[in-house]
């Protein structure tokens, strides 16, 4: 069992609050080698806004079980990553990734349109399809994914998968 403390103090992604240490719980993950990994993820609530949010590390996807580098191995199609997973698994990440991948787009884009205007004024340079302007604006070199989770769901545009039935 590993825990995972960030050493950087991120602000709420919902409202720019103050986090505060509430508990922990434990997180499962798959590795490449199809180990499965422990670890003790860190609970915090926003002292302004009250939400509960999870500390996870570049490592995962949220609601992936499987590593952010098996994922990625596997999108990018090339990599000699062994990759220990089975076919339907693997068809999963791809449908989930091209079902992703204009909305991850189009976040990044909003992102650096927010942070740097300058920079988003020219878009003409990016590339046209999805996946090719998404490691153009994070880049290409290996944790790509990771950087691209990281920046999406720091700023509180990830993709939420659960949701609340009211009667």
């Amino acid at each position: 069992m590993f825990f995972v403390k960030s050493g950087e103090q991120v602000p709420c992604p919902c409202c720019d609050g103050d986090l505060k240490v509430i508990g922990s719980r434990r997180r499962h993950y798959i590795n490449s080698l199809g180990d499965s990994v422990i670890l003790m993820i860190r609970r915090m609530r926003c002292t302004t806004c009250c939400r509960i949010h999870h500390e996870l590390p570049d490592i995962l996807i949220p609601y992936k079980r499987y590593s952010a580098e098996s994922i990625e191995s596997v999108l990018d199609k090339n990599s000699d990553l062994p990759i220990a997973a089975d076919d339907s698994t693997i068809w999963q990440w791809l449908q989930w990734f091209a079902d992703k991948k204009d909305y991850l787009s189009g976040c990044l884009l909003s992102i650096l349109h927010r942070y740097e205007p300058k920079t988003a004024e020219d878009l003409s340079t990016l590339p046209a399809s999805p996946l090719p302007r998404i490691k153009y604006m994070v880049g290409a070199a290996p944790g790509w994914l990771a950087r691209v989770v990281r920046t999406v769901a720091n700023c509180n545009l990830w993709p939420q998968t659960r949701s609340a039935f009211l009667s």
